[in-house]
């Protein structure tokens, strides 16, 4: 990669913050979707069927698959194509939570909001107030963002971020986000280049032959000149 090449890379990345949108690849597990949905609580359960809103209170764990949503709040509303929508909303002590296996092996995406909102027929998830959003990889922060509003649109890959009203953790009411370089694959080694720790030899199997140094005629003879 060029020194240009990189220069425009990082131009472009300072554009889209500016801009608060990110674009990632960051693809949610499309199974869970086809999955039950199991509800737990504290507090007794109101359902409407006929309105098809179902509220929930008290430590609200709800999980399909691998997505887990939790708060102390949760309002589930179900449309007449079977879609469902999900507003999630903490407390003082504990916001709302989100986390979900991405389509990508051992990552993850957790996120932490005063309010969380997820649309199942758009695939958009928004969360409000001290929001952050992480992509987890082999169980390690890889990138983190956090602002007021952040919004992931699981479809496009793309994760739009807003700043809001100065607080005493954020004084300036900025966006902010940290990304790590996504690790090299061995593919992408020159041709011929070592991939790893070569294999051992297998036992009985005789070392293999150093070639011999050109032999050279000495001018001594056991210490002495001749």
């Amino acid at each position: 990669m060029t020194p240009s090449t990189v220069m425009t890379r990082c131009w472009l990345g300072c554009v889209a913050l500016m801009w608060g949108l990110v674009a990632l690849p960051v693809l949610a597990e499309k199974a869970d979707r086809n999955k039950p949905m199991t509800i737990d609580a504290d507090k007794p359960m109101r359902l409407d069927y006929e309105r098809q809103v179902y509220v929930i209170a008290g430590n609200v764990l709800i999980s399909q698959g691998t997505l887990q949503l939790r708060a102390e709040r949760v309002e589930l509303r179900e449309g007449k194509d079977g879609r469902r929508n999900a507003t999630a909303i903490g407390d003082t002590q504990r916001p709302a939570s989100y986390r979900q296996k991405l389509d990508a092996p051992q990552e993850w995406a957790e996120a932490t909001a005063d309010r969380i909102e997820y649309d199942s027929r758009t695939e958009v998830l928004r969360m409000t107030g001290n929001a952050t959003w992480r992509r987890l990889r082999a169980n390690e922060v890889a990138d983190e963002i956090s602002g007021h509003s952040i919004v992931w649109d699981q479809r496009t890959s793309q994760v739009d971020v807003s700043g809001g009203v100065p607080s005493v953790a954020n004084p300036g009411g900025r966006v902010r986000a940290v990304f790590s370089p996504r690790p090299e694959s061995a593919a992408s080694a020159p041709v011929g280049a070592p991939t790893g720790t070569p294999p051992a030899a297998s036992p009985g199997t005789p070392p293999a032959a150093v070639p011999a140094l050109p032999l050279k005629p000495s001018r001594q003879l056991g210490g002495e000149s001749r």
